[in-house]
């Protein structure tokens, strides 16, 4: 045989050997390969991103990697490396249905329509819509936003709810996040409204943090889930047990302190409800 022939021949085996066989489960896949293929994000911190020693990290990652391997390396009797893919919103549900990823692991927020198409494992992130305005603005919540210039980004989910909720509220959509930002500082509007977590991470990067606060209960639900293929019932129940273990243990709370406590990457305190939220999803042993 010809070193060409050998070369092509080793190629294949290795494609061979990384693709899911014909009818094979995830736990198949996963005890012949001995890995956990994820499809994640690079910059979405803290929840998954390159950060500026070239390492991938985040807490979507760490959860995967301290709570659902264990779960699933007590179940196939081996260990795991875990290995990462690039997903964005458009690519993330074909990853999973193309068999290129065995789990998501990012911000992606269990709705219905997705649940069609993929499984999500129990929800391990509580965001919500609020505001962020300049300290010491009377606006505290939605209920103060009639007649105000709000700023929204175009497309957003948020100003579908605000003009149903608020129809009188001055919408004004940007094209991102920077330029809504933008427009508040010059005070061409009176609050920014987006995902709690997301104006968290706007306002830690602000030149003057405190020249910011987010205000308001949520005015609408963000829940995020992992997701993996549909009907895999045995997986998905494995990584629905890493996650309420972590919960349990308190490994899940010593995680979110790490990346969103005082010190982390982006502070977003815990609120009491979402604490109380996150432990009813334990089942009892």
């Amino acid at each position: 045989m010809t070193r060409v022939s050998w070369l092509l021949l080793g190629a294949l085996l290795t494609v061979a050997t990384a693709a899911p066989a014909f009818g094979e489960t995830t736990l198949e896949k996963l005890n012949r390969t001995g890995a956990l293929t994820i499809g994640t994000r690079t910059g979405s911190p803290p929840f998954a991103f390159v950060n500026k020693q070239n390492e991938w990290v985040g807490f979507a990652i760490d959860l995967v990697e301290q709570a659902v391997k264990p779960a699933l390396e007590r179940k196939i009797g081996k260990p795991l490396k875990v290995e990462k893919k690039e997903s964005t919103p458009p690519t993330r549900i074909p990853l999973l249905s193309s068999n290129a990823v065995d789990l998501i692991a990012g911000t992606m927020t269990h709705t219905r329509t997705r649940a069609e198409s993929v499984d999500f494992s129990i929800t391990y992130f509580v965001t919500g819509a609020q505001f962020l305005v300049k300290k010491g603005s009377p606006l505290k919540s939605i209920q103060d936003i009639a007649g105000k210039r709000i700023a929204t980004q175009q497309g957003a989910t948020n100003a579908r709810i605000l003009r149903e909720r608020v129809p009188t509220a001055q919408l004004r959509e940007f094209p991102d996040q920077p330029a809504a930002f933008q427009a508040l500082v010059q005070g061409q509007v009176d609050a920014y409204t987006n995902d709690g977590i997301q104006l968290a991470g706007l306002q830690a990067k602000a030149p003057n943090p405190n020249d910011w606060e987010i205000v308001g209960d949520f005015y609408s639900y963000e829940p995020y889930g992992f997701a993996m293929r549909k009907n895999e019932s045995d997986f998905r129940h494995l990584v629905d047990v890493g996650l309420m273990e972590a919960i349990e243990s308190g490994k899940y709370f010593e995680l979110y302190d790490k990346w969103f406590g005082p010190k982390g990457e982006v502070p977003y305190p815990l609120s009491p409800e979402n604490r109380r939220f996150l432990q009813l999803q334990v089942v009892p042993r």
